[in-house]
């Protein structure tokens, strides 16, 4: 078999990850820090009365961490700048330049039918 010079070969290696997969991994990543925020709020119960400068921290991380979480679970999917454009332009005839255009009231359309003015 000979090799097709100049035929574009396409990539599949940026390809984005299906819509299943990026919905499973923010899941994955809101339920992580949620687990988080919960073992720091229990930290906040645990250790107020023994280091209360670490619960006050852990107590604003626990706080915190919502918001974060919400926002990086509703962050929108990733760009595909690496894929190649899936638009294949055609060739198309070029249109007439306006000097080779034949006017609408000139003799040439005079003796075509009325209908057959294209």
């Amino acid at each position: 078999m000979r090799k097709q010079r100049g035929a574009e070969v396409f990539r599949i290696t940026g390809a984005r990850q299906s819509l299943a997969d990026d919905v499973r991994g923010r899941q994955r990543r809101y339920v992580i820090s949620m687990l988080i925020r919960t073992l720091s709020v229990l930290l906040t119960v645990l250790l107020w009365n023994v280091q209360r400068p670490l619960a006050v921290v852990t107590l604003v991380v626990g706080a915190l961490l919502p918001y974060v979480a919400v926002v990086v679970a509703n962050a929108g999917r990733e760009n595909a700048t690496s894929m190649p454009s899936s638009f294949v332009p055609t060739h198309t005839r070029p249109a007439l330049p306006a000097a080779d255009a034949v006017p609408e009231g000139s003799p040439e359309t005079a003796d075509r039918p009325s209908g057959d003015r294209s």
